[in-house]
């Protein structure tokens, strides 16, 4: 349960989930996938700020993936894409 949500308006979300129609459920599950990939790339774009479109993107996938599995889909990370100030 969230702490900053009020047990009452808690309890009516709740409702308002169990009576939406499936296609509802889905599209609200999209839609929140998608927040957290925006998420993922702006804290990826934070600590990679030097990295190309095309890192990030790669990037995200090991985070999506894990590294081995990503590495063996789309290859290892470019030579030279790692950040030279990165800790």
């Amino acid at each position: 349960m969230s702490l900053d949500t009020h047990p009452e308006a808690r309890r009516v979300q709740i409702e308002l989930m169990r009576q939406a129609p499936p296609w509802r459920k889905m599209e609200l599950l999209g839609q929140l996938n998608h927040m957290a990939k925006l998420f993922a790339l702006s804290g990826l774009r934070t600590r990679h700020p030097h990295a190309s479109e095309r890192e990030i993107r790669r990037r995200l996938a090991d985070l999506i993936l894990g590294e081995e599995l990503a590495a063996e889909v789309y290859g290892p990370l470019e030579p030279g894409t790692e950040d030279a100030g990165a800790e």
